[in-house]
């Protein structure tokens, strides 16, 4: 029998979440907070399991990758002290992981996505993967022209440079991927397929899609 998980308690706490974002609310519906936290850990936990049928992630607990609903506020204008999504990376180690990871974003009305790669990197890693698609673009230009890949994800997200990166040509043959400021995909779901019974197995599958792409930028990071 095919694991399956209640995610709509989720959804509709969150969506409330929207419209009454302030500490008195949250503090009068926590234990409605605390059902959807442990539908969402539950779902985190399962998606664990099928994960590692396809990628070894080691001894890990959906507690070690579940990001806090609290916002950190400090430099932030928009004061609201919670998110409104269930956020989780899944890797080993955790959402405190150096390798790449499986990230599953789940909120109400049709936002919630899976998405992975090189979000806001360090100039470091960014020289990294740079040199390597200056040595052989080939590799990563077959992952992500991949069909399958393509009809997942689409095109590479993320921000780009205006103009070549020091020390590469404007003329460069790989230039597009050499602008690019963050190495990001991207999958939405809607609200249907978070609450269809197959939810588990349908991320599982996106994940176990975006692997190679993972894989590609962990070995060139290293």
């Amino acid at each position: 029998m095919k694991p399956s998980v209640n995610l709509k308690p989720v959804l509709t706490f969150l969506g409330d979440l929207e419209k009454n974002n302030n500490k008195a609310w949250f503090d009068a519906n926590r234990a409605r907070y605390e059902q959807a936290r442990a539908h969402f850990e539950e779902f985190v936990q399962l998606l664990i399991a099928e994960i590692n049928t396809f990628d070894d992630l080691g001894a890990l607990s959906a507690k070690e990758c579940i990001f806090r609903i609290n916002r950190d506020i400090r430099f932030s204008k928009d004061k609201s002290p919670y998110k409104t999504n269930f956020g989780a990376l899944i890797s080993p180690g955790g959402k405190k992981s150096s390798r790449q990871g499986y990230y599953m974003h789940l909120a109400p009305h049709n936002q919630s996505f899976v998405a992975g790669g090189l979000y806001m990197p360090s100039s470091e890693q960014l020289t990294k993967f740079r040199q390597a698609i200056d040595r052989d673009a080939a590799p990563f230009k077959k992952i992500i022209r991949a069909k399958n890949f393509v009809q997942s994800f689409g095109p590479l997200e993320g921000a780009n440079l205006a103009t070549a990166p020091k020390g590469y040509a404007q003329d460069h043959p790989e230039i597009e991927l050499l602008r690019l400021k963050e190495v990001t995909i991207g999958g939405r779901l809607s609200d249907q397929e978070i609450l269809a019974p197959d939810v588990v197995q349908h991320t599982a599958r996106l994940f176990k899609t975006m692997k190679p792409f993972l894989k590609y930028l962990d070995s060139v990071l290293q």
